[in-house]
Protein backbone atom coordinates (compact mmCIF):
# COMPACT_ATOMS: atom_id res chain seq x y z
CA UNK A 1 0.00 0.00 0.00
CA UNK A 2 1.31 3.93 -0.30
CA UNK A 3 0.14 5.66 1.88
CA UNK A 4 1.57 8.49 -0.16
CA UNK A 5 -0.33 8.19 -2.18
CA UNK A 6 -3.90 8.31 -0.17
CA UNK A 7 -3.06 10.83 1.62
CA UNK A 8 -2.14 12.95 -1.66
CA UNK A 9 -5.47 11.97 -2.80
CA UNK A 10 -6.84 13.21 0.70
CA UNK A 11 -5.20 16.49 0.22
CA UNK A 12 -6.71 16.81 -3.55
CA UNK A 13 -10.17 17.09 -1.87
CA UNK A 14 -9.41 19.10 0.60
CA UNK A 15 -7.63 21.93 -1.81
CA UNK A 16 -10.67 21.15 -4.09
CA UNK A 17 -13.24 21.78 -1.79
CA UNK A 18 -11.73 25.02 -0.97
CA UNK A 19 -11.41 26.55 -4.62
CA UNK A 20 -14.83 24.46 -5.43
CA UNK A 21 -16.78 23.74 -2.83
CA UNK A 22 -19.92 22.59 -4.91
CA UNK A 23 -22.55 24.95 -3.28
CA UNK A 24 -23.69 25.29 -7.13
CA UNK A 25 -26.96 22.96 -7.70
CA UNK A 26 -26.35 22.73 -11.09
CA UNK A 27 -22.84 21.52 -10.84
CA UNK A 28 -24.23 18.84 -8.74
CA UNK A 29 -26.69 17.88 -11.74
CA UNK A 30 -23.83 17.98 -14.13
CA UNK A 31 -21.90 15.29 -12.16
CA UNK A 32 -25.31 13.12 -11.86
CA UNK A 33 -26.02 13.38 -15.07
CA UNK A 34 -22.45 12.33 -16.54
CA UNK A 35 -22.38 9.32 -14.31
CA UNK A 36 -25.63 8.16 -15.82
CA UNK A 37 -24.42 8.61 -18.96
CA UNK A 38 -21.21 6.69 -18.22
CA UNK A 39 -22.67 3.84 -16.14
CA UNK A 40 -24.72 3.25 -18.89
CA UNK A 41 -22.20 3.54 -21.46
CA UNK A 42 -20.26 0.71 -19.12
CA UNK A 43 -22.99 -1.83 -18.62
CA UNK A 44 -21.34 -4.52 -20.40
CA UNK A 45 -17.88 -3.61 -18.33
CA UNK A 46 -20.10 -3.93 -14.95
CA UNK A 47 -22.23 -7.25 -16.00
CA UNK A 48 -18.52 -8.73 -16.90
CA UNK A 49 -17.16 -7.76 -13.47
CA UNK A 50 -20.25 -9.11 -11.40
CA UNK A 51 -20.38 -12.32 -12.78
CA UNK A 52 -16.94 -13.10 -12.59
CA UNK A 53 -17.05 -12.43 -9.07
CA UNK A 54 -20.49 -13.56 -7.83
CA UNK A 55 -21.92 -15.39 -11.29
CA UNK A 56 -24.50 -13.00 -11.59
CA UNK A 57 -26.62 -12.87 -14.86
CA UNK A 58 -27.16 -9.64 -16.47
CA UNK A 59 -31.48 -9.49 -15.67
CA UNK A 60 -30.45 -9.71 -12.12
CA UNK A 61 -27.66 -7.69 -12.37
CA UNK A 62 -29.68 -4.88 -13.93
CA UNK A 63 -32.63 -5.11 -11.72
CA UNK A 64 -30.54 -5.16 -8.12
CA UNK A 65 -27.30 -3.34 -9.06
CA UNK A 66 -27.33 -1.35 -12.17
CA UNK A 67 -31.22 -0.53 -12.47
CA UNK A 68 -31.33 0.66 -8.86
CA UNK A 69 -28.27 3.16 -9.18
CA UNK A 70 -29.51 4.36 -12.57
CA UNK A 71 -33.13 5.03 -10.84
CA UNK A 72 -31.58 6.96 -7.84
CA UNK A 73 -29.38 9.12 -9.77
CA UNK A 74 -32.81 10.41 -11.61
CA UNK A 75 -34.19 11.20 -8.42
CA UNK A 76 -31.70 13.18 -7.35
CA UNK A 77 -31.54 15.23 -10.80
CA UNK A 78 -35.03 15.65 -10.41
CA UNK A 79 -35.15 16.64 -6.71
CA UNK A 80 -31.36 18.35 -6.44
CA UNK A 81 -32.44 22.04 -6.37
CA UNK A 82 -35.22 21.93 -4.00
CA UNK A 83 -33.19 19.85 -1.45
CA UNK A 84 -30.86 22.54 -1.91
CA UNK A 85 -32.56 25.36 -1.05
CA UNK A 86 -32.43 27.21 2.40
CA UNK A 87 -35.57 26.17 4.62
CA UNK A 88 -37.21 28.49 6.05
CA UNK A 89 -38.65 27.61 9.89
CA UNK A 90 -41.04 29.71 12.03
CA UNK A 91 -39.31 32.33 14.63
CA UNK A 92 -40.44 32.41 18.51
CA UNK A 93 -42.08 35.44 19.18
CA UNK A 94 -39.68 36.44 21.56
CA UNK A 95 -37.44 36.58 18.64
CA UNK A 96 -39.30 39.84 16.81
CA UNK A 97 -38.37 41.15 14.74
CA UNK A 98 -36.47 38.70 12.66
CA UNK A 99 -36.51 35.40 10.37
CA UNK A 100 -34.85 31.64 10.75
CA UNK A 101 -34.00 29.40 8.01
CA UNK A 102 -31.81 25.76 7.83
CA UNK A 103 -28.79 26.14 5.18
CA UNK A 104 -27.84 22.55 3.91
CA UNK A 105 -23.86 22.17 3.63
CA UNK A 106 -22.01 19.39 2.83
CA UNK A 107 -20.03 17.86 5.33
CA UNK A 108 -16.66 17.77 3.13
CA UNK A 109 -14.67 14.80 2.57
CA UNK A 110 -16.99 11.59 2.51
CA UNK A 111 -15.20 7.52 3.09
CA UNK A 112 -17.44 4.84 1.07
CA UNK A 113 -16.63 1.68 2.45
CA UNK A 114 -18.87 -0.76 0.49
CA UNK A 115 -19.31 -4.64 0.69
CA UNK A 116 -18.48 -7.49 -1.70
CA UNK A 117 -22.46 -8.73 -1.82
CA UNK A 118 -23.73 -5.98 -4.19
CA UNK A 119 -20.37 -4.57 -4.68
CA UNK A 120 -21.84 -2.07 -7.49
CA UNK A 121 -24.86 -0.34 -6.24
CA UNK A 122 -23.65 -0.13 -2.34
CA UNK A 123 -20.99 1.69 -3.75
CA UNK A 124 -22.45 3.96 -6.15
CA UNK A 125 -25.77 4.46 -4.49
CA UNK A 126 -24.54 6.32 -1.38
CA UNK A 127 -22.22 7.87 -3.72
CA UNK A 128 -25.13 9.16 -6.24
CA UNK A 129 -26.61 11.14 -2.40
CA UNK A 130 -23.27 12.46 -1.13
CA UNK A 131 -22.48 14.17 -4.60
CA UNK A 132 -26.26 15.84 -4.47
CA UNK A 133 -25.23 16.52 -0.98
CA UNK A 134 -22.21 18.43 -2.41
CA UNK A 135 -19.57 16.53 -1.09
CA UNK A 136 -16.21 15.38 -2.28
CA UNK A 137 -15.79 11.14 -1.57
CA UNK A 138 -13.58 8.31 -1.56
CA UNK A 139 -14.67 5.55 -2.01
CA UNK A 140 -12.92 2.28 -0.89
CA UNK A 141 -14.80 -0.97 -2.42
CA UNK A 142 -14.30 -4.50 -1.05
CA UNK A 143 -11.13 -7.15 -2.20
CA UNK A 144 -13.51 -9.92 -2.57
CA UNK A 145 -15.36 -8.30 -5.49
CA UNK A 146 -11.76 -7.31 -7.35
CA UNK A 147 -13.37 -7.29 -10.78
CA UNK A 148 -16.16 -5.13 -9.57
CA UNK A 149 -13.77 -3.04 -7.63
CA UNK A 150 -11.32 -2.63 -10.52
CA UNK A 151 -14.69 -0.99 -12.88
CA UNK A 152 -15.61 1.48 -10.32
CA UNK A 153 -12.42 2.27 -10.09
CA UNK A 154 -12.61 2.81 -14.42
CA UNK A 155 -15.83 4.46 -13.74
CA UNK A 156 -15.13 6.90 -11.19
CA UNK A 157 -12.02 7.95 -13.21
CA UNK A 158 -13.74 8.64 -16.38
CA UNK A 159 -16.66 11.02 -14.77
CA UNK A 160 -15.04 12.93 -11.91
CA UNK A 161 -12.18 15.23 -11.27
CA UNK A 162 -10.27 13.32 -8.46
CA UNK A 163 -10.65 16.04 -6.45
CA UNK A 164 -14.14 15.37 -6.07
CA UNK A 165 -14.30 11.47 -6.46
CA UNK A 166 -11.57 8.93 -6.06
CA UNK A 167 -10.97 5.66 -5.35
CA UNK A 168 -8.91 3.61 -2.98
CA UNK A 169 -8.30 -0.27 -3.73
CA UNK A 170 -6.99 -2.69 -1.68
CA UNK A 171 -7.70 -4.29 1.36
CA UNK A 172 -7.79 -4.18 5.52
CA UNK A 173 -4.51 -2.13 5.72
CA UNK A 174 -5.76 0.39 3.05
CA UNK A 175 -9.15 0.62 4.96
CA UNK A 176 -7.46 0.87 8.52
CA UNK A 177 -5.12 3.78 7.03
CA UNK A 178 -8.51 5.58 5.73
CA UNK A 179 -10.24 5.31 9.03
CA UNK A 180 -7.32 6.68 10.73
CA UNK A 181 -7.46 10.54 8.98
CA UNK A 182 -9.51 13.00 9.91
CA UNK A 183 -12.12 12.92 7.72
CA UNK A 184 -15.40 14.40 7.52
CA UNK A 185 -18.05 11.26 7.13
CA UNK A 186 -17.84 7.58 7.14
CA UNK A 187 -20.34 5.60 5.28
CA UNK A 188 -19.79 1.79 5.88
CA UNK A 189 -22.02 -1.00 4.31
CA UNK A 190 -21.34 -4.54 6.15
CA UNK A 191 -21.04 -6.51 8.77
CA UNK A 192 -21.69 -5.63 12.33
CA UNK A 193 -18.40 -6.64 13.36
CA UNK A 194 -16.11 -4.50 11.29
CA UNK A 195 -19.34 -1.53 11.63
CA UNK A 196 -17.89 -1.21 15.68
CA UNK A 197 -14.69 -0.90 14.38
CA UNK A 198 -15.40 1.98 12.16
CA UNK A 199 -17.37 3.05 14.60
CA UNK A 200 -14.39 3.09 17.21
CA UNK A 201 -12.11 4.85 14.76
CA UNK A 202 -14.77 7.44 13.60
CA UNK A 203 -15.04 8.10 17.82
CA UNK A 204 -11.43 9.17 18.04
CA UNK A 205 -12.21 12.18 15.30
CA UNK A 206 -15.65 12.59 16.69
CA UNK A 207 -15.87 11.65 12.55
CA UNK A 208 -20.08 11.35 11.94
CA UNK A 209 -21.16 7.71 10.36
CA UNK A 210 -23.85 5.77 8.69
CA UNK A 211 -23.87 2.45 9.39
CA UNK A 212 -25.56 -0.23 6.90
CA UNK A 213 -25.39 -3.57 8.80
CA UNK A 214 -27.71 -6.50 8.85
CA UNK A 215 -28.57 -8.97 11.63
CA UNK A 216 -31.53 -12.10 11.81
CA UNK A 217 -34.72 -10.43 9.65
CA UNK A 218 -37.40 -12.76 10.34
CA UNK A 219 -39.99 -13.81 7.96
CA UNK A 220 -43.49 -14.18 9.90
CA UNK A 221 -46.21 -16.50 8.41
CA UNK A 222 -49.39 -16.81 9.98
CA UNK A 223 -52.45 -19.53 9.70
CA UNK A 224 -54.02 -16.93 7.28
CA UNK A 225 -51.42 -16.14 4.99
CA UNK A 226 -51.59 -16.81 1.04
CA UNK A 227 -48.87 -19.71 1.07
CA UNK A 228 -48.57 -20.13 -2.47
CA UNK A 229 -47.93 -16.43 -2.70
CA UNK A 230 -45.93 -15.77 0.13
CA UNK A 231 -43.38 -18.88 -1.04
CA UNK A 232 -43.35 -17.45 -4.24
CA UNK A 233 -41.90 -14.35 -2.66
CA UNK A 234 -40.28 -15.74 0.09
CA UNK A 235 -37.99 -18.04 -2.44
CA UNK A 236 -37.41 -14.45 -4.70
CA UNK A 237 -36.32 -12.28 -1.71
CA UNK A 238 -34.18 -15.30 0.07
CA UNK A 239 -32.46 -16.94 -2.91
CA UNK A 240 -31.89 -13.39 -4.56
CA UNK A 241 -27.99 -13.28 -5.08
CA UNK A 242 -28.24 -16.50 -3.12
CA UNK A 243 -29.08 -15.35 -0.16
CA UNK A 244 -26.10 -13.03 -0.09
CA UNK A 245 -28.19 -10.30 0.95
CA UNK A 246 -28.20 -7.79 3.84
CA UNK A 247 -32.14 -7.37 3.59
CA UNK A 248 -33.11 -11.47 2.56
CA UNK A 249 -35.64 -13.12 4.93
CA UNK A 250 -32.63 -15.00 7.43
CA UNK A 251 -35.37 -17.32 8.30
CA UNK A 252 -38.97 -18.17 8.15
CA UNK A 253 -40.93 -18.28 11.71
CA UNK A 254 -44.30 -20.17 10.98
CA UNK A 255 -47.74 -20.74 12.68
CA UNK A 256 -47.29 -24.79 13.53
CA UNK A 257 -50.76 -25.37 11.69
CA UNK A 258 -49.52 -24.03 8.35
CA UNK A 259 -45.70 -25.60 8.35
CA UNK A 260 -46.40 -28.82 5.52
CA UNK A 261 -48.23 -26.80 3.76
CA UNK A 262 -45.65 -23.76 3.33
CA UNK A 263 -42.70 -26.70 2.81
CA UNK A 264 -44.66 -27.63 -0.27
CA UNK A 265 -45.14 -24.38 -1.91
CA UNK A 266 -41.31 -23.48 -1.36
CA UNK A 267 -39.99 -26.62 -3.11
CA UNK A 268 -42.41 -26.28 -5.75
CA UNK A 269 -41.05 -22.48 -6.01
CA UNK A 270 -37.56 -23.19 -5.57
CA UNK A 271 -37.87 -26.03 -8.74
CA UNK A 272 -40.11 -23.06 -10.55
CA UNK A 273 -37.73 -20.51 -10.06
CA UNK A 274 -34.49 -22.07 -10.45
CA UNK A 275 -35.13 -25.66 -11.71
CA UNK A 276 -34.86 -28.94 -10.54
CA UNK A 277 -30.56 -28.42 -10.62
CA UNK A 278 -29.83 -24.88 -9.74
CA UNK A 279 -26.01 -25.78 -9.36
CA UNK A 280 -26.10 -26.06 -13.35
CA UNK A 281 -28.13 -22.93 -13.50
CA UNK A 282 -26.27 -20.36 -15.35
CA UNK A 283 -28.28 -18.13 -13.37
CA UNK A 284 -28.04 -18.88 -10.20
CA UNK A 285 -25.31 -16.92 -8.22
CA UNK A 286 -22.18 -18.87 -6.47
CA UNK A 287 -20.71 -18.18 -2.81
CA UNK A 288 -18.19 -15.78 -3.08
CA UNK A 289 -15.25 -17.04 -1.85
CA UNK A 290 -14.17 -20.37 -0.26
CA UNK A 291 -14.64 -18.92 2.80
CA UNK A 292 -18.05 -17.87 2.62
CA UNK A 293 -19.07 -21.37 0.60
CA UNK A 294 -17.28 -23.65 4.28
CA UNK A 295 -19.58 -21.21 5.88
CA UNK A 296 -22.84 -21.72 4.96
CA UNK A 297 -21.96 -25.85 4.23
CA UNK A 298 -21.29 -26.02 8.03
CA UNK A 299 -25.02 -24.94 8.43
CA UNK A 300 -26.52 -28.07 6.41
CA UNK A 301 -27.39 -30.80 8.87
CA UNK A 302 -28.41 -34.34 7.73
CA UNK A 303 -30.85 -34.76 10.80
CA UNK A 304 -32.48 -31.13 10.08
CA UNK A 305 -32.45 -31.28 6.40
CA UNK A 306 -35.87 -31.27 4.88
CA UNK A 307 -34.93 -29.78 1.12
CA UNK A 308 -32.13 -29.15 -0.90
CA UNK A 309 -28.57 -29.90 0.21
CA UNK A 310 -26.18 -30.06 -2.62
CA UNK A 311 -22.76 -28.53 -2.83
CA UNK A 312 -20.61 -28.25 -5.97
CA UNK A 313 -16.68 -27.73 -4.07
CA UNK A 314 -15.57 -26.63 -7.43
CA UNK A 315 -17.90 -24.12 -8.53
CA UNK A 316 -18.66 -22.58 -4.92
CA UNK A 317 -22.19 -23.87 -5.55
CA UNK A 318 -24.89 -24.50 -2.67
CA UNK A 319 -28.70 -24.94 -3.63
CA UNK A 320 -31.47 -23.76 -2.00
CA UNK A 321 -31.32 -25.38 1.32
CA UNK A 322 -34.79 -25.90 4.00
CA UNK A 323 -33.72 -27.12 7.71
CA UNK A 324 -35.74 -27.92 10.02
CA UNK A 325 -34.68 -25.45 12.93
CA UNK A 326 -35.08 -24.19 16.16
CA UNK A 327 -33.74 -21.13 18.60
CA UNK A 328 -30.83 -23.38 19.83
CA UNK A 329 -29.71 -24.15 16.52
CA UNK A 330 -26.06 -22.58 15.25
CA UNK A 331 -27.98 -21.86 11.99
CA UNK A 332 -29.77 -19.55 14.34
CA UNK A 333 -27.20 -17.67 15.93
CA UNK A 334 -26.20 -15.40 13.46
CA UNK A 335 -26.89 -13.77 10.06
CA UNK A 336 -26.82 -16.54 7.31
CA UNK A 337 -25.74 -14.75 4.23
CA UNK A 338 -26.45 -18.14 2.03
CA UNK A 339 -29.26 -19.85 0.20
CA UNK A 340 -30.32 -22.01 3.60
CA UNK A 341 -33.76 -21.65 4.91
CA UNK A 342 -34.49 -22.34 8.35
CA UNK A 343 -37.99 -22.79 9.22
CA UNK A 344 -38.87 -22.34 13.10
CA UNK A 345 -42.27 -22.66 14.33
CA UNK A 346 -44.96 -21.08 17.17
CA UNK A 347 -47.98 -21.81 18.59
CA UNK A 348 -49.36 -17.86 19.10
CA UNK A 349 -48.58 -15.00 18.44
CA UNK A 350 -47.24 -12.99 21.72
CA UNK A 351 -44.71 -16.00 22.12
CA UNK A 352 -43.57 -15.78 18.65
CA UNK A 353 -43.16 -11.97 19.29
CA UNK A 354 -41.33 -12.43 22.43
CA UNK A 355 -39.20 -14.89 20.45
CA UNK A 356 -38.15 -12.61 17.78
CA UNK A 357 -37.35 -9.31 20.40
CA UNK A 358 -35.00 -11.86 22.40
CA UNK A 359 -32.93 -11.89 19.35
CA UNK A 360 -30.61 -8.28 17.98
CA UNK A 361 -32.47 -5.90 16.11
CA UNK A 362 -33.22 -6.88 12.58
CA UNK A 363 -32.11 -4.49 9.47
CA UNK A 364 -35.32 -6.24 7.79
CA UNK A 365 -38.84 -7.98 9.04
CA UNK A 366 -41.42 -9.53 6.75
CA UNK A 367 -44.80 -10.41 8.10
CA UNK A 368 -47.29 -12.83 5.69
CA UNK A 369 -50.81 -12.17 7.11
CA UNK A 370 -54.25 -11.66 6.21
CA UNK A 371 -55.29 -10.21 9.35
CA UNK A 372 -55.05 -6.78 9.55
CA UNK A 373 -54.51 -7.46 13.91
CA UNK A 374 -51.81 -9.69 13.27
CA UNK A 375 -49.64 -7.37 10.91
CA UNK A 376 -50.43 -4.22 13.25
CA UNK A 377 -49.01 -6.69 16.27
CA UNK A 378 -46.28 -7.84 14.59
CA UNK A 379 -45.31 -4.26 13.00
CA UNK A 380 -45.88 -2.44 16.26
CA UNK A 381 -44.52 -4.73 19.12
CA UNK A 382 -40.66 -5.62 16.83
CA UNK A 383 -38.13 -3.11 16.56
CA UNK A 384 -36.49 -3.52 13.28
CA UNK A 385 -34.86 -1.25 10.73
CA UNK A 386 -37.56 -1.51 7.91
CA UNK A 387 -39.89 -4.29 6.29
CA UNK A 388 -42.45 -5.31 3.93
CA UNK A 389 -46.38 -6.72 4.83
CA UNK A 390 -46.33 -9.83 2.16
CA UNK A 391 -43.50 -9.13 0.19
CA UNK A 392 -39.77 -9.50 0.67
CA UNK A 393 -37.04 -7.01 0.15
CA UNK A 394 -39.06 -4.43 -2.20
CA UNK A 395 -39.06 -1.86 0.51
CA UNK A 396 -36.13 -1.11 -0.53
CA UNK A 397 -36.29 -0.40 -3.95
CA UNK A 398 -37.61 3.52 -3.55
CA UNK A 399 -36.04 6.85 -3.18
CA UNK A 400 -38.67 7.74 -1.48
CA UNK A 401 -38.60 5.94 1.81
CA UNK A 402 -35.31 5.63 3.49
CA UNK A 403 -33.62 2.42 4.33
CA UNK A 404 -31.44 1.67 7.38
CA UNK A 405 -31.12 -0.35 10.34
CA UNK A 406 -31.49 0.29 14.13
CA UNK A 407 -28.86 -0.47 16.61
CA UNK A 408 -26.85 -3.71 15.77
CA UNK A 409 -28.51 -3.44 12.28
CA UNK A 410 -27.37 0.43 11.51
CA UNK A 411 -27.20 3.48 12.44
CA UNK A 412 -28.75 6.40 10.03
CA UNK A 413 -30.16 5.54 6.95
CA UNK A 414 -29.86 6.67 2.57
CA UNK A 415 -32.06 6.55 0.31
CA UNK A 416 -33.76 10.08 -1.67
CA UNK A 417 -34.00 12.75 0.27
CA UNK A 418 -33.26 11.11 3.40
CA UNK A 419 -29.71 10.34 1.76
CA UNK A 420 -28.80 13.94 0.94
CA UNK A 421 -30.59 14.22 4.34
CA UNK A 422 -27.07 12.36 5.44
CA UNK A 423 -24.63 13.66 3.90
CA UNK A 424 -26.12 17.22 4.61
CA UNK A 425 -25.26 19.41 7.85
CA UNK A 426 -28.07 21.80 8.42
CA UNK A 427 -26.76 24.80 9.61
CA UNK A 428 -29.22 26.58 11.85
CA UNK A 429 -29.40 30.84 10.90
CA UNK A 430 -31.44 33.68 12.65
CA UNK A 431 -30.99 36.85 11.05
CA UNK A 432 -32.04 39.15 13.31
CA UNK A 433 -33.69 42.84 11.79
CA UNK A 434 -31.29 45.95 13.32
CA UNK A 435 -34.68 48.46 13.21
CA UNK A 436 -35.96 47.15 16.59
CA UNK A 437 -34.00 45.75 19.60
CA UNK A 438 -36.51 44.42 22.48
CA UNK A 439 -34.66 45.60 26.20
CA UNK A 440 -36.04 42.72 27.96
CA UNK A 441 -33.26 40.32 27.61
CA UNK A 442 -30.88 43.24 28.93
CA UNK A 443 -29.47 43.51 32.10
CA UNK A 444 -30.26 45.72 34.41
CA UNK A 445 -33.56 43.54 35.19
CA UNK A 446 -36.92 44.54 36.66
CA UNK A 447 -40.26 43.28 37.75
CA UNK A 448 -41.60 44.31 34.09
CA UNK A 449 -38.75 42.93 32.34
CA UNK A 450 -39.59 39.53 34.14
CA UNK A 451 -43.19 39.68 33.35
CA UNK A 452 -42.16 40.31 29.52
CA UNK A 453 -39.66 37.20 29.76
CA UNK A 454 -42.20 34.88 31.23
CA UNK A 455 -44.95 35.99 28.89
CA UNK A 456 -42.38 35.10 25.91
CA UNK A 457 -41.02 31.62 27.37
CA UNK A 458 -44.13 29.73 28.59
Amino acid sequence: MDKELILEKIKAQREYLEINPMLDYKKRIEALKKLYKNIKNMTPEINDALKKDLNKGEVETYMVEIGMVLSEISYMIKHCRKFSRPKRVPTPLAQFPSSSYRLPCAYGIVLIISPWNYPFMLAIEPLVDAICAGNSVIIKPSEHSPNTSKVIERLIATTFDPGHVTTVLGAVEECTFLLDQDLDYIFYTGSTRVGEIVMKKAAEHFTPVTLEMGGKSPCVIDETANLALAAKRIVFGKLLNCGQTCVAPDYIYCDEKVKDELIYELKRQIILQYTTDPISNPEYPRMVNQKQYDAMRSFIKDDKLIFGGKCSDEKLKIEPTILNASFDDEVMKEEIFGPIIPIVTFKDIDEAIKNINSLTKPLAFYIFSSSKENQNKFIDRCPFGGGCINDTIVHIATSNMGFGGLKQSGIGAYHGKVGFETFTHYKSILNKKTWLDLPMRYQPYNKFKAFLIRLFLR
